[in-house]
């Protein structure tokens, strides 16, 4: 199992990976990186990444189980912040975000944790030369074995 230099150096290896990075989204911190930073620098990218994935996980329209009804999920309250693994599945089911741009994509992807679960994978791919599906893939395969500690 993968600590976070491994799991940064297995995402570099998707054909067209250009940069990665392990960030926790509640305070926007970079935990590691690797390769180019997608912004100026890799702790603004880990920042601004760590807004979209709050804003993907807070607002109803994306946070709403797909039993809920259009009507329940624009009324929904955003959900609450949770303590554990279990809890994040039940209330956040955002499991990744794909930003696409003129020239790459954005790929994140929730790790659920056995703490609090505040951490994703950025994966940043050329657009010319990145697999969009065998990303997603490894990333969350990668999500699956990364250790924290």
């Amino acid at each position: 199992m993968p600590g976070i230099d491994e799991c940064l150096l297995q995402a570099m290896l998707v054909p067209g990976a250009r940069g990665a990075a392990i960030v926790d989204w509640i305070s926007g911190l970079a935990l590691g990186t690797v390769g180019e930073p997608a912004r100026s620098d890799h702790e603004a990218t880990a920042a601004e990444t760590a807004e979209l994935a709050r804003v993907a996980t807070e607002y109803a329209a994306s946070a709403t189980h797909p039993a809920s009804t259009a009507s329940t999920a624009s009324t929904a309250p955003a959900p609450e912040p949770v303590a554990g693994a279990q809890e994040f599945r039940e209330s956040t089911p955002v499991e990744d975000l794909i930003v696409t741009t003129r020239t790459g994509y954005h790929v994140v992807r929730f790790v659920d944790t056995d703490f609090d679960s505040s951490v994703f994978l950025h994966l940043w791919l050329d657009r010319d030369l990145g697999n969009l599906a065998l990303a997603r893939l490894r990333l969350q395969d990668l999500a699956e074995e990364l250790v924290l500690g």
